[in-house]
């Protein structure tokens, strides 16, 4: 019979289904795992015929046994409890993890990695902790690590900063990634409400943990910060380098009084890339809660979706925008490593190693150059402004515009200051706070976007 290849690149006697399975190993099988298995069995030809081979689940981690698990299309004797000893059988050549936290995840992965293994993730809080011990653990095994599930679930964002924008230099990311409190600011903003009150409805339609923390004190954005960071600059970055700022201070007043500035309020991650007060490059990585003009591309980010507005010098601007949560969004993305780290085995391929050749350093927040939206309610008699105009020049920051409003007990200031490093606008609002005309700051806000 003949044996050279057809137009198809095949030998004509060579299918898709001769070359052995690609195992896989599950770590975790709650909401994302679950999915993961439907998807493989439910996919099972397509994903042959994009892989060259079958994948084969040989083990499934899991937290207790006998639990029901909605009729799972697999032999309830793949389950165990035993993940170490799932990740160092021989016949293991893909781990998929979706436990999340550090420890054991951490154990088991580098194991994983250091013995040859490929590794596909959606543990943010690991890789943000310590990805540098994943990405040393992938270099001593020369194996495959993927994560694109770690950052806004289903939308193809990692890969393009990890290859598709190597060529270029990029200099600043701004993203909305946490759903939760993109559904909550989106509330308030449509609504009027206040934040408790969209906590509560985000809670009833399940967008919102029981326990929210992560989420509006912004823990779940800096790790997801973090590892844009660490892409997209070259250098390694952790959620310890991340200035964090949860939005539970946000006001029905201060979405009220965005509206009147033509702007909304979103917790934002930002991370930039520019020379520091020494003319020194270097990174400012950091989240919270800041004013957008509506004209900006995420303003119009609602409900609980997730968007990402990439800068880069040659490639301009590109916006990456989906559902950035939910158990079948982020299983589609772990499915898409999958693929990759199944065919990059049957190639004798890997993927692109950690890029961190830059070695840049982290600006503190201090040295952040920022923009303040003040709003302080003050003594209604001659001479307030000009006292507060002084405060402001005492430590160098230029107002760009100052609305009064009210009379007497409802007297208000409201102040938009130029850009000024973020150091001097905190020692700003210190004073202001020390002066007797001024009898409370309602809310302090950073505003991005060029208002």
């Amino acid at each position: 019979m003949n044996s050279e290849p057809a137009r198809g690149g095949k030998p004509q006697n060579e299918k898709e289904g001769d070359k052995p399975a690609v195992r896989v190993a599950l770590l975790g099988c709650g909401t994302v795992g679950s999915e993961v298995v439907r998807l493989l069995h439910e996919q099972s030809a397509d994903l042959t015929a994009r892989i060259g081979a079958p994948l084969e689940i040989v083990g499934i981690a899991v937290r207790r046994l006998g639990r029901a698990r909605g009729g799972l299309p697999v032999d309830s004797g793949l389950f165990t409890t035993d993940a170490l000893g799932l990740v160092k059988r021989d016949d293991v050549d893909v781990v998929v993890e979706v436990v999340g936290g550090i420890e054991p995840a951490r154990s088991w992965l580098v194991e994983a990695l250091r013995t040859g293994k490929s590794v596909v993730t959606a543990n943010k809080a690991l890789l943000a902790e310590d990805g540098a011990a994943l990405h040393d653990a992938a270099a001593d095994g020369n194996a495959d690590l993927y994560y694109e599930a770690s950052v806004a679930g289903a939308i193809p964002l990692l890969r393009p900063l990890r290859e598709s924008l190597h060529g270029d230099r990029v200099t600043k990311v701004t993203g909305i990634v946490n759903g939760t409190t993109n559904f909550i600011l989106s509330s308030m903003d449509a609504t009027g409400a206040g934040f408790s009150e969209a906590l509560e409805e985000a809670t009833e339609l399940g967008y919102a943990e029981a326990d929210p923390t992560a989420d509006v004190e912004g823990f779940d954005a800096a790790a997801k910060a973090a590892i844009l960071a660490s892409l997209a600059f070259h250098t390694r970055v952790t959620a310890a380098d991340v200035f964090r700022e949860g939005m539970t201070g946000v006001t029905a007043g201060d979405m009220a009084s965005a509206k009147e500035m033509g702007c909304t309020i979103k917790l934002l991650c930002i991370a930039e890339r520019g020379p520091d007060e020494a003319g020194v490059d270097s990174v400012s990585v950091r989240v919270h809660p800041a004013m957008i003009p509506r004209s900006h591309p995420l303003a119009g980010v609602g409900d609980a979706f997730n968007a990402v507005f990439v800068e880069a010098e040659a490639a301009g601007q590109l916006m990456f925008y989906g559902r950035g949560a939910g158990g079948t969004p982020t299983a589609s993305a772990v499915l898409g490593d999958i693929v990759a780290a199944a065919r990059n085995r049957l190639t004798g391929f890997r993927a692109p190693s950690e890029s961190n050749y830059a070695h840049l350093p982290v600006r503190p927040i201090g040295a952040a150059v920022t923009r303040y939206h003040i709003n302080l309610d003050v003594d209604d008699k001659p001479g307030v402004l000009a006292a507060v105009a002084g405060v402001f020049a005492k430590h160098e920051v230029s107002i760009a515009t100052v609305r009064q409003s009210g009379r007497e007990e409802d007297a208000k200031l409201v102040i938009v200051t130029h850009g000024a490093p973020d150091a001097n606008l905190a020692a700003t609002v210190e004073s202001l706070s020390q002066l007797d005309i001024v009898r409370s700051i309602a809310s302090v806000l950073r505003v991005e976007g060029g208002v």
